[in-house]
């Protein structure tokens, strides 16, 4: 059981989270974009919010390890989220301005008030769980573009309720998370993305 928690804790890591919700729009959307357009804004955020993290981490751990110390910038989660936030902001700046894919720019910009909110949490002693953050923010986006699009997404949506439950479970079994952190995440992540439907919906 620890192991398949595990194993959904990995798979829903809340870095994956960006390049979904970009995925999960544009296979929504198949007759909007061209191949082209769609690779020429899938291509750079998966290199900015997945593969620019992951490098950061695993130079971290090597020098972690190399000193034998706990080092700073991986055991603070401060400084992670610092550049998940400058990522973002550098997706929506660059990648996706607001005069292009509306639904998404709002995505991003949830992404972006979630993100900041959860640091400021941070400096008030209190840690959310980022996976329900990321979780969260994915089932309102789906939701709401459920909504925008006029389609039937109720299997989509209930597979990511469910899977939302399961990373809530898996956060509460593995880690030292507890009710409030995992409830506090989850709120975040769906209150900064329905904050956002009032300017594109």
């Amino acid at each position: 059981m620890g192991a398949l928690l595990k194993l959904v804790s990995y798979l829903l890591h809340p870095l994956y989270i960006p390049f979904a919700g970009t995925l999960a729009y544009f296979l929504l959307t198949p007759g909007y974009h061209s191949i082209e357009a769609q690779a020429g804004i899938l291509v750079p955020i998966f290199i900015l919010t997945v593969l620019i993290p992951l490098l950061f981490y695993v130079i971290v751990c090597n020098l972690a390890l190399g000193s034998n110390i706990q080092h700073p910038l991986l055991y603070n989660e401060k400084y992670p989220l610092y550049l998940i936030l400058a990522l973002l902001l550098v997706v929506v700046i660059r990648v996706i301005p607001n005069h292009l894919l509306l639904p998404l720019h709002f995505f991003f910009l949830g992404l972006i008030a979630a993100t900041f909110a959860a640091l400021l949490l941070i400096f008030l002693n209190f840690r959310c769980s980022l996976h329900l953050v990321g979780m969260g923010s994915l089932l309102m986006f789906l939701i709401h573009l459920s909504i925008h699009l006029e389609q039937h997404m109720i299997g989509l949506i209930s597979l990511i309720t469910i899977l939302t439950g399961l990373a809530a479970t898996a956060r509460l079994y593995i880690t030292n998370n507890n009710w409030a952190r995992v409830l506090t995440g989850l709120v975040l992540g769906m209150g900064t993305q329905l904050f956002t439907i009032k300017f594109w919906l």
